[in-house]
């Protein structure tokens, strides 16, 4: 049976995600997870308790989700790409875990949660280190992580997908030649529209 903690944290996640910070009351929460005012104070004394229980479950996942993208058979970019496209209805039923509670983490005040800004700073720099072990290039892992990134928006946005047709851009992103500039400098940048280029060039 599922601990009245984590009925809690499953209940703000879902408001969060079907409508948004301002409904994601402690009142609000506790009727969704059906247990008094009180029972709720005992495990989060406050909104910003819940925001860092629901952070603090994000990271686990995120732990998790890493080490299945380093174990992948396909390898890591393409587990990147391939798991960045998922579909998420309105009460959160589908889509995997870690794609309903990252998605409830982005709809909280960035500015109002700084621990979920660092959260997702964290989650995204691990994710970049996993794909660079891989494919040796900083300006291909950062153009596989943005592309992943776009797969990610466009699917929560939207509902999208990937099939096994896309997966080629990966490998050759993937398989391009080395290069060292970091994608955050203008040469870095320049790289990355190089890479663009090629990639169109092969379409």
């Amino acid at each position: 049976m599922m601990s009245a903690k984590n009925r809690i944290v499953d209940a703000y996640e879902s408001i969060l995600i079907s409508e948004g910070e301002r409904a994601a009351t402690m009142d609000a929460v506790a009727a969704r997870a059906e247990v008094s005012k009180g029972g709720l104070l005992y495990h989060f004394k406050d909104k910003n308790a819940l925001a860092d229980g629901l952070i603090e479950r994000l990271l686990e996942y995120a732990a998790e989700d890493c080490e299945l993208m380093r174990s992948s058979g396909e390898g890591a970019s393409r587990y990147y790409v391939r798991s960045s496209a998922f579909y998420l209805n309105d009460d959160s039923s589908q889509g995997a875990p870690i794609d309903r509670t990252f998605i409830a983490v982005l709809s909280l005040g960035q500015e109002a949660q700084p621990k979920a800004r660092e959260a997702m700073r964290r989650i995204h720099a691990d994710w970049y280190e996993i794909i660079l072990e891989e494919v040796g290039n900083p300006v291909t892992a950062s153009a596989i992580l943005l592309m992943g990134d776009g797969l990610y928006y466009n699917a929560a946005m939207a509902g999208g997908g990937v099939d096994s047709e896309g997966m080629p851009v990966v490998d050759g992103l993937r398989d391009s030649a080395p290069g060292s500039a970091s994608i955050m400098s203008p040469d870095g940048l320049e790289d990355l529209l190089a890479l663009v280029d090629r990639i169109k060039g092969g379409a």
